[in-house]
């Protein structure tokens, strides 16, 4: 037992000598499977940090992306679809949509997505690298299909081709596209992204998988759970579009102004396809909207995709239900000539 007053082990101060001891202690008793599974992790990070960099600086700009289809390269090689992809689809998951759609939209034209480039939205961009595609192919007849806010450009976009480059789009599909920024149904946070957008701050990419599983979960009625898993996956792979390209598109939509372009499309034939239980896009208000305003295009704003699940904009999660529904409509309006579907039209 110590004396009154003296100090125990304990409490003497440790030399440098001794505490190096200690440390030197402590590093052999760190596991060396921990340090090993640090190092791997880091090195995973770092890794996917360069193929991100390396994926987004290849997406500076915008592309037209061919879907090839044997068919329809050999049948309608003057003819061709363009999807326009909805708000936060990469460029992958719109040639996924052209392929779940590809046995209704082959039979009249070739198929091609529009992916819009990282740096941001800009329609006269993507008016050029539409007319650019259409010249070097020799595209004689255009058909649109406007996946969600997609619809809002392919009507920009076919706009501004008859005006500038005197190019007619034979059609235009709506796929559960607002009409307005009213139309969208979550509206604070919608206005909060453009808010912050148009005051010059970027959402860093690094906490996008927050914001990205909080929105879907918020919505969870409409979609599975291995849905909502895959999708947030998705805005956090490599391949995802960059925050940039959200914030404006976010920009677009809140901006959009349908009326300028009435009257504006030619003879262009437009149809709205849309699901009454849609909780991303105000269903009824968008498609009157859109059958008001454009009353001399429009040929058919009716016809459901019910039973899709989610409810809103979702061909490539539903070609079952979104290939009849087409296959039907384009019958209607550009039936093909008796004797087979392998003889082309055009």
């Amino acid at each position: 037992m110590p004396h009154e007053g003296e100090l125990t082990a304990q409490d003497r101060p440790r030399t440098p000598e001794a505490r190096l001891l200690d440390e030197a202690a402590a590093l052999k008793r760190f596991s060396r499977r921990s340090f090993l599974a640090g190092a791997g992790a880091s090195g995973i990070l770092a890794a996917d940090m360069l193929v991100t960099r390396h994926v987004q600086s290849q997406r500076r700009t915008n592309r037209i992306l061919a879907v090839p289809d044997d068919f329809a390269d050999e049948y309608h090689p003057n003819a061709s679809w363009f999807l326009f992809p909805g708000y936060k689809t990469s460029w992958e998951e719109a040639q996924w949509i052209l392929n779940s759609l590809r046995g209704a939209l082959n039979k009249r034209a070739r198929l091609a997505a529009v992916g819009y480039s990282n740096l941001g939205l800009d329609i006269d961009e993507v008016v050029i690298a539409v007319i650019e595609h259409v010249r070097a192919e020799k595209i004689t007849k255009l058909f649109f299909y406007g996946h969600s806010f997609g619809g809002m450009v392919a009507t920009q976009v076919a706009a501004r081709l008859l005006e500038i480059h005197g190019v007619e789009v034979e059609f235009i599909v709506l796929d559960s596209s607002p009409y307005s920024k009213h139309d969208v149904l979550d509206q604070s946070w919608f206005d909060g992204v453009v808010f912050l957008y148009e005051r010059g701050f970027r959402f860093p990419s690094a906490l996008r998988g927050g914001y990205e599983l909080g929105e879907r979960v918020i919505h969870k009625d409409e979609r599975t759970w291995r849905q909502i898993l895959d999708q947030t996956l998705e805005q956090l792979s490599p391949i995802a579009p960059s925050s940039v390209l959200i914030q404006s598109e976010s920009a677009f939509i809140y901006h959009f102004d349908g009326l300028r372009f009435v009257g504006k499309l030619g003879n262009a034939k437009m149809a709205y396809i849309g699901n009454r239980r849609d909780r991303t896009v105000r269903y009824q208000t968008a498609v009157e909207a859109w059958a008001v305003a454009f009353k001399d295009n429009m040929v058919s704003w009716d016809l459901q995709t019910e039973g899709a699940q989610p409810a809103h904009a979702s061909p490539g999660w539903n070609p079952h239900i979104y290939r009849p529904v087409l296959a039907d409509l384009l019958d209607s309006y550009f039936p093909l000539p008796r004797g087979g579907s392998r003889v082309s039209i055009f």
